[in-house]
């Protein structure tokens, strides 16, 4: 079935009941993730920079002038996600809803727009896998899925969500290419939009870009879909390139975010691409010495343009912050430390890819798998590769997992009706309970309470990583003169977004000065914060004291200033605003 079929209206309409089906569920329990927005630090800001832009912050110009140290810093985000949310808050305000009405309009419809796109693919790529009709399991298993991810809940409109979108259809749009035309150079031109968006992606557009060259060395009539992909990803990243960065920027390197880095790579593999598979003879030799030669070509220009980019992403980081920061973000975490400290988050994330993966395995023994089984099949395992060393990758193993679970439950089912046994009955109940991430997550839930077993770590728990995530636990704060706000990183983007003060910390690799001096702040003698809060010219300290950043930086620097304010041990020069006594968040003034 192509996308021209008469079963992707069926598939449409499935997705937009499912999708409907959350919103109304979302609706009734009073949107959660908009009153408590909790430890979602990326979406506050990303609503701050929105509000930027509006207010008239260049285009061009991602300082965030709010945060860090004196002067701000430069975020690594893309306008291409301000753009949408932006248009849908200038959309409601001309119809004469409020500033707080159109940007809860567009935390609201933005990701839920992307739920019901995400879910449409994701059953059509489905199909295409099974090469069957598996809409209804393919329906429910990724609907459930991607709930219990999160990361398209009302409210949530960091980029990870389009990330995943645009994945999954660039994969889908691969598979459909053979007898859709127009399929392949889509494919690229969703490739090129999820790197440009982010960085996380670079591993599923790599290999998405090295299976369409190998297809092409090994079968001729894959050129036309390996020049369609070239050309849309090429096209797609110089067009980007332009519309997005300034051109006195245009020779900068940035290996975290978008810039002439990623668009020298993606110009040269994607034109590179596209003019092998339409000059290169028709010989499996030749079209294999065009590839290897491509490939040289982008890994010289790499090594001799941009070698600061092949190093960890992490490797200039400052040891202190990679101590007290990168240590507790729990989607940078690596699977042996998810296994030990958080069992229901590695149960939710880890099983249902894995047995995707087996099936695929099993099938695999057989030596029968299609074209489609077997880009699907490689992209889920460099899925989950990349989750065991940090969890966000499980973000794609999970939603990708979707394609073999879902042809297995129908091969089963189709099994059942032709010959009905209760053996094949209790199978299919089986096979559904152990294809839902929720059924994993209950049973280690349920392990974990009967063991009794606390959490190791003081971050180690998701779901109370951070408090003081409410519009009204800054209440106090915003009502105060604006000033710089000494605050653990977890508060920084709660800060911005309701209050009018700056924040000296965020939880941001690239705020370096901000989050350093936070640290020497709240790890440091009071007399060494105090040193630091007259150079940052801090006015006032926020605590909060459920906030389990700040417990952690009290424990281990005990004789350091977040000690001393847990403890209630105030310094001579700071004063307690006695309103907040108490209060979720309690504020400091510097005398």
């Amino acid at each position: 079935m192509t996308v021209q079929g008469t079963g992707w209206k069926n598939n449409l309409l499935l997705a937009l009941c499912a999708t409907l089906v959350v919103l109304t569920i979302n609706a009734v329990s009073g949107f959660p993730t908009l009153a408590n927005y909790g430890a979602d630090n990326d979406s506050m800001l990303r609503l701050v920079e929105v509000r930027d832009l509006l207010g008239g912050q260049s285009w061009f110009d991602l300082h965030q002038y709010r945060m860090g140290a004196s002067g701000g810093f430069v975020m690594h985000w893309s306008r291409l996600v301000d753009t949408p949310l932006a248009l849908i808050i200038m959309a409601f305000d001309a119809l004469g809803a409020g500033p707080a009405t159109a940007e809860r309009a567009a935390q609201i419809i933005w990701p839920t727009l992307l739920y019901g796109l995400t879910i449409f693919v994701l059953m059509r790529a489905s199909q295409r896998f099974a090469g069957a009709n598996v809409a209804m399991p393919a329906v429910i298993l990724s609907t459930a899925g991607l709930f219990f991810l999160v990361i398209y809940s009302p409210g949530v409109i960091d980029h990870h969500n389009v990330q995943l979108l645009l994945t999954a259809a660039s994969l889908w749009l691969l598979m459909e290419a053979p007898s859709w035309r127009p399929a392949a150079l889509l494919s690229g031109i969703c490739a090129g939009l999820t790197l440009a968006v982010g960085m996380e992606t670079a591993p599923y557009v790599a290999v998405l870009g090295i299976c369409t060259a190998v297809l092409f060395v090994l079968d001729d009539r894959e050129r036309i879909t390996a020049r369609g992909f070239g050309l849309g990803f090429a096209g797609i990243a110089l067009l980007v390139f332009v519309a997005t960065i300034r051109p006195a920027d245009w020779g900068t390197a940035q290996c975290d975010a978008f810039s002439s880095f990623q668009f020298a790579v993606a110009a040269l593999s994607g034109f590179g691409l596209a003019i092998a598979a339409a000059l290169a003879a028709s010989t499996v030799r030749v079209r294999l010495v065009s590839m290897l030669a491509l490939a040289a070509v982008v890994a010289a220009a790499v090594m001799l343009f941009f070698p600061q980019c092949l190093a960890s992403p992490y490797a200039g980081m400052d040891e202190r912050i990679r101590t007290y920061w990168l240590a507790d973000v729990v989607e940078a975490q690596p699977f042996w430390s998810v296994a030990i400290h958080q069992p229901k988050l590695m149960a939710a994330r880890y099983v249902t890819p894995f047995i995707a993966i087996l099936l695929i395995g099993f099938q695999l023994r057989s030596l029968r798998l299609r074209r489609e089984e077997i880009l699907a099949a490689i992209l889920l395992v460099v899925a989950f590769g990349v989750s065991l060393w940090q969890v966000r990758g499980s973000t794609f193993s999970v939603a990708f997992a979707v394609l073999p679970l879902s042809a297995w439950i129908a091969k089963i089912r189709l099994r059942a009706d032709a010959a009905p046994s209760w053996r094949l009955s209790t199978g299919i109940v089986m096979a559904w309970l152990v294809s839902l991430n929720a059924t994993w997550a209950g049973v280690a839930a349920a392990a974990q309470s009967v063991v009794q077993k606390a959490p190791q770590r003081i971050n180690s728990d998701p779901d109370h990583a951070v408090t003081c995530g409410k519009p009204g636990d800054f209440h106090d704060l915003a009502a105060m003169p604006a000033t710089t706000v000494l605050a653990s990183s977890n508060l920084g983007s709660g800060i911005l977004m309701f209050t009018g003060h700056r924040a000296l910390a965020g939880p941001y690799h690239r705020n370096v000065g901000g989050n350093l001096a936070m640290l020497d702040a709240f790890i440091g003698t009071p007399d060494a914060a105090r040193a630091v809060i007259e150079r940052e010219h801090v006015g006032l300290v926020a605590i909060c004291r459920g906030n389990t950043e700040e417990i952690s930086l009290g424990l281990d620097a005990p004789n350091g200033l977040a000690a001393a304010l847990l403890r209630g041990d105030l310094p001579k020069w700071l004063e307690l605003d006695q309103s907040t006594a108490g209060k979720p968040i309690e504020i400091y003034k510097v005398r």
